[in-house]
């Protein structure tokens, strides 16, 4: 990866793209912004109208392009799928995605990107899986968004319970992004101190806690119900795994990793705290879990993987 000049592919310009680039170009983060969709003119509006933005931020060529431009990029980031609509799990979108994955992975791979994918479309865990599958890349240059989204709604739910700024909050939602995650409470720490021992102290119960967990958990159909989709946070979250990715960070953040007997788990991915540098996942955090969280994390597994499986054999059939 070139010091002085990145280079970053955005596959889908849908509301998840889009808010992605526009954090991108905020935060000044790569000097090439290449944005490819089935639908070219949107592509092309959206670069005429960030490129305006790019006076009060920081210079940078962002364009319409094709497959062929991820031959030479540093990152590619895949937000292209079907969206969830309103009463549909994360996990219903499967074959309808796994598709639209196959579409544009080939093409990808076909250009002769070397680079690092991030995914976000959903069921992440399970696009996560397929890309590697589908790629041949190696697991620690595919990532999915995983659990990043969900830590942050954590973070903010306690901050405001124990009115302290989310920032200073270390707690984070582990296993599937979607309706198997939870909150790893045992490990959750604010300014330090466990977030357990704090909860006594303020006579905060864990039935309490676990209110919290189960309103992280359905945040996200809140939000789809009022406006239709989510994409404010969860494009802001791929643009933080992005900057530890071309900045070279080794950034802690909860993602989508691969696992290689982290948790009794193997070949999947699945959210859990991880570094993450310029060579992608440098390595997975395995959380010291509870009864109950060792129990949530196995649930959420078998699950993931089951579908994962069923869903990976059945594209291949196809």
């Amino acid at each position: 990866m070139s010091k002085n000049h990145q280079k970053v592919v955005l596959v889908g310009d849908g509301a998840v793209g889009s808010s992605y680039a526009y954090a991108m170009v905020q935060q000044g983060l790569a000097e090439e912004l290449a944005i490819v969709d089935i639908v070219k003119k949107r592509t092309e509006g959206d670069a005429l109208d960030l490129e305006d933005a790019t006076v009060f931020t920081a210079p940078k060529q962002i364009y319409s392009a094709d497959y062929d431009t991820c031959k030479d990029a540093d990152l590619v980031v895949i937000t292209a799928g079907a969206p969830q609509k309103p009463g549909e799990t994360r996990l219903q979108l499967v074959d309808k995605n796994l598709k639209i994955m196959k579409s544009v992975v080939e093409p990808i791979v076909k250009s002769g990107f070397n680079g690092i994918f991030l995914i976000a479309a959903n069921p992440v865990d399970i696009l996560t899986y397929a890309v590697q599958k589908l790629s041949g890349f190696p697991k620690n240059k595919v990532i999915g968004s995983g659990t990043s989204l969900d830590s942050s709604r954590l973070r903010i739910a306690l901050a405001k319970l124990f009115h302290v700024d989310p920032r200073d909050v270390a707690a984070n939602i582990v296993a599937e992004h979607g309706d198997s995650e939870f909150a790893a409470y045992s490990t959750a720490t604010i300014g330090g101190k466990p977030l357990l021992d704090i909860a006594k102290e303020n006579n905060v119960s864990m039935d309490q806690l676990l209110k919290i967990e189960d309103d992280v958990r359905n945040k996200a159909y809140e939000i789809i119900n009022r406006k239709g989709a989510t994409y404010y946070g969860v494009a802001t979250c791929l643009m933080r795994i992005s900057r530890a990715i071309l900045r070279d960070e080794h950034a802690v953040l909860p993602v989508g990793a691969p696992m290689n007997g982290e948790y009794g788990i193997n070949d999947l991915y699945i959210g859990t705290p991880a570094v993450v540098s310029a060579n992608g996942i440098d390595k997975v955090i395995e959380l010291p879990l509870d009864d109950r969280e060792k129990k949530a994390m196995d649930a959420s597994a078998a699950a993931l993987e089951k579908v994962a499986k069923d869903g990976m054999a059945k594209l291949q059939n196809n």
